[in-house]
């Protein structure tokens, strides 16, 4: 059974969500909060899965409720739902540590197999914002170093083989497991224990974080 912890601020929101996840035989609401705090706090008490939250909400937001979340080091994931179809959010949601951003206007069961994917240590991010992140990521990224002064390798990439460096590589281009099992000519199989391994060794909770990572080591550049 996966347990749900409902973040929104608008009653109607919450309430439509509760009835859509409460029809599910493997899925059940634990909670609900109208505020990043409450989600806080709520989260720290009944240590759901996921988190269904919002970024726009009265006090602390959806943005910092998820840093905190994150760092309090629970296992709880979080996946951020939203009116805001834009790539600002997107980009401070998971770099804050979200396992996944959906719009809300998302289809009934994108929500529930994204909140699987989630509670399953997957990632997901709505298909329309997948491709604009990767391409305008480095708007955000910290300024080069001055030329000649080369930047210290990150030791998180340091840590991996030659195969499990090459595989982050792709993944923070966009490539699936099965792209990168037909285009390397590896087993599936072997593809998802790569990126086993690339998670443990660099501490990334999920593929969302492991992209981030290959943008920050520079592994990967916008097209």
């Amino acid at each position: 059974m996966t347990t749900v912890l409902i973040a929104d601020d608008q009653p109607m929101q919450r309430f439509g969500f509760r009835m859509l996840l409460e029809s599910q035989d493997d899925m059940t609401v634990v909670g609900e909060a109208a505020n990043g705090t409450e989600a806080v706090r709520l989260t720290a008490e009944h240590r759901p899965d996921v988190v269904l939250m919002d970024i726009r909400m009265p006090g602390l937001d959806g943005i910092e409720a998820t840093r905190r979340i994150v760092a309090a080091g629970a296992r709880t994931r979080v996946l951020i739902v939203t009116t805001f179809d834009l790539d600002e959010y997107a980009y401070a949601g998971l770099r804050a540590g979200a396992s996944g951003f959906l719009v809300k206007d998302a289809l009934p069961e994108e929500l529930l197999s994204g909140i699987r994917a989630v509670a399953s240590g997957d990632a997901v991010v709505a298909p329309s914002l997948t491709r604009r992140l990767l391409d305008t990521y480095v708007r955000y990224l910290p300024q080069e170093p001055d030329a000649g002064a080369a930047a210290p390798e990150d030791p998180r990439i340091t840590a991996l083989t030659e195969r499990e460096r090459e595989i982050l590589t792709v993944i923070g281009q966009g490539w699936t497991n099965t792209e990168i099992a037909e285009r390397l000519h590896l087993a599936e199989s072997t593809v998802k224990t790569h990126i086993s391994r690339i998670l443990s060794k660099t501490g990334a909770r999920d593929r969302v974080q492991a992209v981030i990572l290959a943008y920050d080591a520079q592994l990967v550049t916008p097209a």
